[in-house]
């Protein structure tokens, strides 16, 4: 019997979010069952998986925030501003302001933990890697305005953000904090745009 307002919309989610996280820190992804991240946020099994399709999107829930950046570094950028600028300020705009999709947040060494010593947490998130960048070529081929080759500039955005990513993380994992870290990686994203920039 569904419980007292457990379908809630956006609460729910975070909650759900929220309480899974906190289990997967705790005790790893794989020890982690979807029936005890629902008891413990006092929904059913169902709801959990109304809101997260898959046990990994518990846990790798901001991919929907990162297909609407993306989305919207295309669609909402400023006339005469083209898509490498506005990627590229959306990118620093991440870092700048530690958003959890940077990489340098202060919750990202423990999820970068939990991701690598799961496969299964690894492989979605490969998933999700190509899914936004199917995202971002239907996007780069419906602007109008742009003239490149949607399919290369996507192939070689996604890809190099994740390789920043990848090195952050290990360098997290090997014990840096994300303040030594940031400007590193900053640098090396303003050096990924000025390659797309040059090759693309």
């Amino acid at each position: 019997m569904p419980r007292t307002g457990e379908r809630g919309g956006p609460q729910t989610r975070a909650r759900i979010a929220e309480v899974a996280a906190r289990l997967f820190l705790e005790r790893g992804f794989e020890a982690v069952t979807v029936a005890q991240v629902a008891r413990e946020a006092g929904v059913s099994s169902v709801t959990v998986f109304n809101h997260f399709p898959r046990k990994e999107d518990l846990y790798l829930d901001r991919a929907a925030d990162a297909v609407e950046l993306l989305r919207s570094a295309v669609r909402d950028r400023d006339p005469g501003v083209d898509v490498l600028a506005s990627l590229r300020d959306t990118t620093l705009g991440l870092v700048d302001t530690r958003h959890p999709l940077s990489g340098v947040n202060e919750r990202s060494t423990p999820f970068f933990r939990t991701v690598a010593a799961s496969p299964a947490l690894i492989a979605r998130a490969r998933e999700i890697a190509a899914d936004l960048q199917h995202t971002l070529v239907e996007e780069l081929e419906r602007d109008p305005a742009f003239e490149g080759d949607a399919t290369l500039l996507a192939a070689f955005f996604i890809a190099g953000y994740g390789t920043v990513l990848v090195e952050t993380a290990r360098r997290l994992i090997a014990g840096e904090t994300p303040s030594a870290v940031v400007d590193e990686q900053r640098a090396r994203f303003e050096r990924l745009f000025d390659a797309l920039r040059t090759g693309v």
